[in-house]
């Protein structure tokens, strides 16, 4: 399984580690994911994601689930999220006709 946010794509980082002696080697920055269930409104069910805590706490501050994704670009979701954001608008629509 990647280690990518499913929602922002938060993934893993490359970088050094640096002695005091100055010596490099190379390491890697892991994204802090955790497995979560949030409630979609729309779709009526849990919806459950590979999420980064930062994600985690920006769909919270925004409302939940739906409110986030149908407030955020689709150029700055993951695809699985703007799979998700399509179904719950295409499902939005059916019930408001």
């Amino acid at each position: 399984m990647a280690r990518r946010c499913e929602v922002t794509g938060k993934s893993v980082q490359a970088g050094n580690n640096v002695s005091h002696a100055n010596n490099k080697s190379r390491r890697r920055f892991l994204p802090n994911l955790q497995n979560a269930s949030l409630l979609s409104e729309v779709l009526g069910e849990t919806v459950r994601l590979r999420l980064s805590t930062h994600a985690i706490r920006s769909i919270e501050h925004n409302g939940g689930l739906d409110a986030y994704l149908l407030s955020t670009k689709d150029r700055n979701l993951a695809a699985p999220a703007v799979r998700l954001k399509r179904r719950i608008m295409k499902k939005a629509a059916t019930s408001a006709a």
